[in-house]
């Protein structure tokens, strides 16, 4: 046997192999797309430490590990304690994967939440649009894949209401309607096979009839002795484009459907009230009613992006803001134990300064690290889309970019900036689950050498 710097056959073959693997773009310009390793990186390759004995393997490995989870790591993300979890497990297995994403003025139109909504169902199945409120409460609302239109409703927006009893739905809305108002609902694709009907069931409730192309699909009496969240679905039939709702008797309170496909995949729901603040979730909502919602949709992830309104005001921000953040938390984790929870941090918000010159405001950068303490006191994770996107002065950018990414109030974005936004979300996300993906066969691994090596003692 021959001794020295000499390589064994096999392994001088695959070391030639693979250098040629590495240049063969640089040699064969017609494979210039070839994606390989920079040449110039190789010895950062070759360069690692080999350990000495069998007892220095597992260190070095662990090590190695590490390294990879940390490249992987989501930019802008912070999860120490894996709070997405159980998000990421339920991308993992198929099937369903629900998430509500609770916002603001941006999250009524859709904006950013239909552009992260269809990077994740592209990635990982579509399986539905999702919830929709019965009418418009605000002409911009909006879902992309559903248009709608309605008549004849009286609307009730959570915290903008006199009716105080906090019965406002999942998405921070009832409609009430007597024989005459109409709902219509136009699906873009005719591929959503159930709709779910969520409404309240009161005392002298009327009921309402649903048909599909105007054939009738059933209908729903609302009458009950107690004041009840309840929920009825229907099945639609295939290729079923044109939903509509009607008000048949007496009088009903509604809060909106959910539209679902047969197929697995992802149903992200936006659920936007304008110019919502954090107070919506941690007191204008009756709590027993909304945890009854929330246990009726189970979602696997529940996004909460709020702070762009709340920042106009320092004394909010700098008194009340943290404690507000914390109840709603705090609320959604009793509800729903187990779930993953996101704080979803404000865009740059900008003002003109004295000079003429557009600037973030002072209270944003303030708010958003108040908002990442709560995250990390309270255990969820925190999005910090403010550095996502460029940190101090990124409205600025925008406001002189062509076209133009932000409006001239310098807080809401144009549909490029908003898919600019839902697309780094999407991003974090995706990097998210490829960490824990990364994470979980590490694990595996670690627990299969340990009971090989408990095999061979």
């Amino acid at each position: 046997m021959m001794r020295g710097s000499f390589m064994p056959g096999k392994t001088a073959l695959t070391v030639a192999t693979f250098s040629a693997l590495i240049f063969l773009p640089r040699i064969a310009p017609a494979l210039k797309n070839y994606k390989s390793l920079e040449p110039a990186g190789i010895p950062a390759v070759w360069q690692f430490p080999i350990p000495k004995n069998a007892q220095d393997a597992r260190p070095e490995m662990e090590e190695i590990r590490a390294a990879r989870l940390q490249l992987l790591a989501p930019k802008n993300l912070v999860d120490p304690n894996h709070a997405m979890d159980h998000f990421y497990e339920s991308l993992r297995r198929g099937g369903l994967t629900r998430v509500l994403h609770y916002g603001d003025s941006p999250t009524t139109g859709d904006l950013i939440t239909a552009d992260t909504r269809a990077l994740l169902q592209k990635q990982f199945g579509d399986a539905g649009a999702g919830f929709v409120l019965i009418a418009k409460p605000w002409a911009w609302y909006y879902h992309r894949g559903v248009e709608m239109d309605a008549a004849s409703w009286t609307i009730d927006v959570a915290g903008a209401t006199e009716i105080k009893d906090g019965l406002h739905g999942l998405g921070g809305a009832s409609f009430r309607g007597t024989p005459g108002a109409v709902a219509h609902w136009m699906l873009r694709d005719g591929q959503q096979r159930t709709l779910d009907i969520s409404y309240l069931a009161q005392p002298d409730g009327g009921s309402f009839s649903l048909d599909a192309d105007g054939r009738e699909i059933g209908s729903v009496e609302t009458s009950s002795p107690e004041p009840a969240p309840a929920f009825t679905g229907f099945e639609l039939p295939p290729g079923s484009k044109r939903i509509t709702l009607r008000v048949t008797q007496g009088s009903v309170r509604l809060y909106g459907t959910e539209f679902r496909k047969q197929s697995p995949g992802v149903i992200y729901s936006s659920l936007g009230v304008n110019g919502a603040n954090i107070t919506l979730l941690s007191h204008a909502f009756n709590n027993a009613h909304w945890a009854a919602q929330l246990h009726h949709y189970r979602p696997d992830l529940v996004v909460l992006a709020y702070g762009t309104n709340e920042s106009g005001y320092a004394p909010f921000v700098n008194n009340t803001w943290g404690k507000e953040l914390k109840a709603a938390v705090h609320r959604l984790q009793a509800a729903l134990p187990g779930t993953s929870i996101l704080l979803m941090s404000p865009m740059d918000r900008g003002e003109k300064t004295d000079a003429g010159e557009i600037d973030t405001i002072a209270t944003l950068p303030r708010l958003v690290g108040i908002e990442a303490a709560v995250a990390a006191e309270t255990g969820v994770a925190f999005f910090n889309t403010y550095e996502a996107m460029g940190g101090r002065g990124t409205m600025a950018r925008w406001y002189a970019a062509e076209p133009r990414l932000v409006g001239a109030d310098f807080i809401h974005p144009m549909p490029a900036g908003a898919k600019i936004v839902g697309e780094l979300l999407y991003n974090a996300l995706k990097d998210g689950y490829n960490e824990y993906k990364l994470r979980k066969l590490a694990e595996t691994s670690t627990g299969f050498q340990g009971s090989n090596e408990v095999a061979s003692k």
